[in-house]
């Protein structure tokens, strides 16, 4: 059975780390704490005083003094792998943790999860071809030396790089190892373990290139397991659930959180905050449960961002030149369907071209499986359709042979709404208000990835009333947006007052548009 020896690093909450060691090791897992040299000499002595009679703890014989981004962070995780080594021979898995982790599953899930395949937990992504790193330096982290601390000395940092570039001081990545870069927070297997630590002391040139590299924690371990170990007995993602904010910082975590986080496919999560007390203690107590029953919907990251998103919805990029200065054609009409329901909008544009003739196309911005003709490429993936939306639809206006097009869009798809509103051709737009039962919020929240089918009710109805309320918004926006042809049919509304929108929004006599808005099946789940 696995037996994890838990590599902590830390910095401070003495109180903290105690009880975590003391419940990490209750359930016959190790520990090896390394305890940043920075930090106050009486928390450390603290720390060795309640934790040294514990036989399954032990502590890094070298601290070093920790700073973001220095090769110092990677130094202080391999004295502490190589003290863990050495005093837990029967440990079988190595887990990165730091201060601000703790368990969202049970030591009895955790053991069970690691025994199920023997390959090491860590992201491994190719360094230069690969999108991990979003902003800032990419290769400048490999091929110039940094030696100071770019939060610390932030004037050394970058006036030693800007020397390096302007004298072309650059040097070469090793040509024998493949960079990959990727979090921090690995699991790894013994043997990985004992294999990087023989390499890095037949290796020292390859200990000297990182040690000046930039942020090194994150391509060390990741470029060398590669390395050492076949890439099939590599998953490329980390055990421990972390998320970050727009602005680049890890994302704390609550006392609101607690069924969020078991729900996650992760046996750690960070940040927990040191305010969140009940969470702590929540989730101190569930690692020694004997349970592996935890239902997993792992919303978590499409929820964070679907929730953060309200309030922040704008144009972010203007449209491009060549979409700006191109219209569909005066002489044309563009129908346009809103609506949420995505079935009941395809039962109206279906029902409407068999009653006018019209063509119709269903959410070509919307769902990627949409029928499409072959349109010279920009049909095959959904970011061409939207970056050439107006070439798209002129191609469909010709290829339909008639002035009269009808399309199907989300009510969230407000910036197309917006530029195609503001072409020549007439554009006209038909919103069709559903009802939204309890029933349908909950499926709607699963079928987006808001939540799964094993999410607790208790999430669900927190998250519910935001659904609710999103819907609402966009429904509001397009009403104040003060669109020139704008129509709405509602599901509560009699055959009467929807015959009259589909009058307006189509331009036909009452008897078609009566024939249209009697479809019985039209507003049925």
């Amino acid at each position: 059975m696995a037996r994890i020896a838990f590599i902590l690093l830390c910095h401070k909450d003495p109180e903290g780390i105690i009880a975590q060691a003391e419940r990490l090791t209750a359930t016959g897992d190790f520990i090896s704490i390394h305890f940043d040299r920075r930090a106050r000499p009486e928390d450390y002595r603290r720390i060795r005083d309640a934790l040294d009679p514990n036989p399954r703890v032990t502590f890094a014989r070298r601290r070093v003094r920790c700073g973001w981004g220095e090769w110092s962070l990677v130094a202080a995780t391999l004295n502490a792998l190589r003290a863990a080594c050495e005093a837990f021979p029967a440990a079988t898995h190595f887990y990165m943790l730091s201060g601000d982790c703790m368990q969202i599953k049970s030591a009895r899930f955790a053991h069970a999860f690691l025994d199920r395949e023997s390959v090491d937990y860590i992201e491994s992504f190719d360094f230069f071809e690969s999108d991990w790193i979003k902003t800032g330096f990419k290769e400048e982290r490999l091929i110039y030396r940094h030696w100071f601390n770019e939060r610390k000395r932030k004037g050394l940092f970058y006036f030693s790089y800007e020397v390096q570039r302007r004298l072309g001081l650059t040097r070469a990545v090793p040509a024998d190892i493949e960079m990959r870069i990727g979090s921090q927070w690995w699991c790894l297997r013994r043997e990985t373990v004992e294999k990087l630590l023989d390499f890095i002391r037949q290796r020292r040139d390859i200990v000297r290139f990182f040690s000046t590299t930039w942020i090194p924690d994150e391509t060390f371990f990741q470029t060398l397991v590669f390395h050492l170990v076949p890439e099939v007995e590599i998953r490329a993602r980390t055990l421990t659930f972390l998320m970050f904010t727009d602005y680049g910082m890890p994302l704390t975590f609550y006392n609101d959180h607690y069924d969020l986080l078991l729900a996650q496919d992760y046996l750690f999560a960070r940040k927990i905050s040191p305010e969140a007390r009940a969470l702590k203690d929540r989730l101190g107590a569930l690692w020694a449960a004997d349970t592996e029953d935890f239902p997993i919907s792992n919303e978590g990251r499409n929820l964070f961002t679907f929730l953060t998103g309200r309030g922040r919805i704008g144009r972010r990029f203007a449209p491009r030149f060549w979409e700006t200065e191109s219209s569909l054609g005066r002489e044309r009409e563009l129908l346009i369907v809103v609506c949420k329901k995505w079935h009941v909008a395809k039962r109206l544009v279906e029902r409407i071209h068999q009653v006018t003739g019209i063509p119709g196309v269903e959410y070509l911005f919307n769902e990627d499986s949409c029928p499409l003709p072959d349109l010279g490429g920009i049909q095959t993936r959904m970011d061409k359709r939207h970056r050439h939306r107006r070439a798209l639809m002129r191609m469909l206006f010709d290829l339909s042979g008639t002035e009269r097009l009808v399309i199907c869009l989300d009510p969230g798809s407000f910036e197309l709404l917006e530029d195609f509103a503001a072409d020549k051709a007439e554009v006209r737009i038909l919103e069709v208000e559903c009802d939204f039962s309890e029933e349908y919020l909950v499926g709607h929240a699963r079928r987006v990835g808001l939540a799964g089918e094993s999410t607790p009710p208790e999430v669900i109805a927190r998250l519910l009333p935001t659904i609710r309320y999103d819907m609402r918004f966009e429904t509001d926006r397009i009403l104040d947006a003060g669109f020139a042809h704008l129509a709405r049919m509602r599901q509560g509304a009699d055959v009467a007052e929807n015959a009259r929108a589909l009058m307006n929004f189509l331009g036909i006599e009452a008897d078609p548009a009566r024939q249209i808005a009697e479809t019985d099946y039209l507003f049925v789940d």
